[in-house]
């Protein structure tokens, strides 16, 4: 009888995939896994021959590396296991979430002077008008877990708006709303109080799509005067000071890998 199953191709000088649960991944794979830099930065590296790999130059994204064996090295200097760091920021107004940004506006990363911040980078975005509890880590994984939409990692907000909405525009935001073609909903959304013509209403996600809640809003004719992320998963912003950081605690990394059901590795 012939064997249907396919047989797995491999080109030449490139080591076969690993088996499932193997302590193998892709070079920029374990780029990322090592906290150097994200996967797409180290598929740039790769392509332009500035890694090695056992002191032979890969220029192949598909290369498969031993974890913990495979000597790795970018420029020369070797790439070793970085402690995970995990800090949340109490983001102000005004800031944009990025490294570096094209138009010359300062960026978040301006709250973390002092730090060695060359490999963190923030968990997800708030937009430039938004601010709140930001996260910043080195562990990718971690990073990714906490943004994947199946995980449902909630996210609350506390948002200004310039009038009281009806109920049923509240429910509206749950039951789902559409803005430029895509159905956009909110987890949760109650009043949490109003007073003259302003009113601030708790909205929580469990999906991060781009300027989600102003778009809810918009959709309803309701102007976003503040919003302010405060809590991700059981993680609350707390009293921590705008524009400072804080390493979270191992309580609140723990309830985080909970959060996302993801074992956590120290």
């Amino acid at each position: 009888m012939k064997d249907s199953r396919k047989r797995q191709k491999s080109s030449p000088g490139r080591p076969a995939a690993p088996a499932q649960g193997g302590k193998r991944a892709t070079l920029p794979r374990a780029l990322s896994k090592l906290g150097f830099c994200s996967r797409s930065q180290a598929e740039a590296l790769v392509a332009a021959g500035r890694v090695t790999v056992d002191g032979r130059i890969v220029r192949d994204t598909e290369h498969w590396v031993e974890l913990g064996l495979s000597q790795i090295a970018v420029d020369g200097r070797a790439v070793e296991a970085e402690r995970h760091v995990y800090l949340m920021l109490n983001k102000p107004r005004g800031l944009v979430t990025t490294r570096h940004d094209p138009e010359g506006r300062p960026t978040v990363f301006a709250c973390l002077e002092g730090q060695d911040h060359a490999h963190l980078s923030p968990v997800g975005r708030l937009d430039k008008a938004s601010e709140g509890l930001l996260l910043f880590t080195n562990d990718t994984e971690f990073a990714q877990a906490l943004l994947d939409p199946q995980t449902h990692v909630p996210k609350t907000y506390h948002v200004q708006v310039d009038r009281v909405p009806q109920e049923a525009e509240l429910r509206a935001m749950i039951d789902g709303l559409q803005h430029d073609g895509e159905r956009l909903t909110a987890r949760r959304a109650d009043l949490l109080r109003s007073g003259g013509r302003t009113a601030w209403l708790e909205i929580v996600l469990d999906e991060g799509r781009n300027r989600q809640i102003r778009r809810m809003l918009e959709a309803m004719d309701i102007a976003c005067l503040r919003l302010v992320r405060v809590a991700i998963g059981q993680l609350t912003l707390g009293d921590l000071p705008k524009g400072e950081l804080r390493p979270l605690t191992e309580a609140e990394l723990h309830g985080l890998h909970l959060a996302t059901g993801r074992q956590q590795h120290r």
